[in-house]
């Protein structure tokens, strides 16, 4: 499969040593690489540029603006979008290059299935997998949120579903992890806040037991064992956190 597609690989980063050379690796199909550093304090900047990315360095603006400000920075308007945690498989590459076969792809934007790896294994059901997430896309068709957290591309038009797994092989400790879904939960609260959106009992009650019986049961978590288990009970607790935060500015707010 040699030749380059016309097509922006692009890329945030902060202190994303340990996995960047990979991901960039799994994307050499592309014509330009483009990583945006909101202030790496190890090789991430260095990395990047040997494997052959334009760097820019941009102060940060949250997860939507920041990956808006990258796709803006692109030389093609095709983009494929990745953390540095994640890597393409080569089915997926397959069909990448398979819908650039005609020239310009039928859909302006695709989606990706993601598996991701929790507790050290890789995840088959659940929230785990396949985690649907539109990665691929046309930027004059498409775009990201202006969400701080939980961002997601609002496409114009219909989204196709490609092929392959987008490998999601995130080695940050479970300490990490949870101290991760403390931040995002409180960027979370936040936002539902500020568009003046309330939670209540029943909120508090019902959406970690809707999340946990939902990914659990109906998308078959269980079946992951201890780990599926845990990625789960750790989402649904996340529901829980963020419809307390917004309680505790509700009543914050009417002091």
């Amino acid at each position: 499969m040699a030749g380059t597609l016309p097509l922006s690989l692009v890329v945030i980063t902060r202190d994303a040593a340990a996995s960047l050379a990979e991901c960039l690796a799994s994307a050499a199909f592309v014509s330009e690489v483009v990583v945006v550093d909101s202030g790496s304090r190890d090789d991430t900047v260095e990395i990047a540029r040997r494997s052959g990315a334009r760097v820019l360095v941009e102060a940060w603006r949250g997860f939507g603006p920041q990956k808006a400000f990258a796709v803006a920075a692109a030389a093609h308007d095709w983009v494929l979008c990745l953390d540095a945690d994640e890597r393409v498989t080569p089915e997926l590459e397959r069909a990448i290059r398979e819908a650039f076969a005609s020239g310009e792809p039928a859909a302006g934007a695709y989606a990706v299935a993601r598996r991701n790896r929790f507790l050290g294994r890789w995840l088959a059901h659940g929230e785990g997998y396949p985690d649907w997430n539109l990665r691929l896309f046309d930027r004059r068709r498409a775009r990201w949120s202006e969400e701080p957290v939980h961002e997601r591309v609002l496409a114009e038009g219909p989204v196709a579903r490609l092929r392959g797994d987008l490998l999601h092989a995130s080695a940050e400790s479970i300490e990490d992890y949870l101290a991760k879904q403390n931040r995002y939960t409180t960027l979370q609260a936040e936002a539902m806040h500020a568009r003046g959106e309330r939670s209540g009992f029943a909120q508090l009650a019902l959406s970690p037991l809707a999340r946990f019986v939902r990914f659990y049961v109906l998308k078959l978590g269980f079946l992951d064992g201890a780990a599926g288990f845990a990625h789960i009970a750790i989402g649904a607790f996340a529901s829980f956190q963020k419809h307390a935060k917004l309680l505790a500015l509700q009543r914050g707010a009417a002091r």
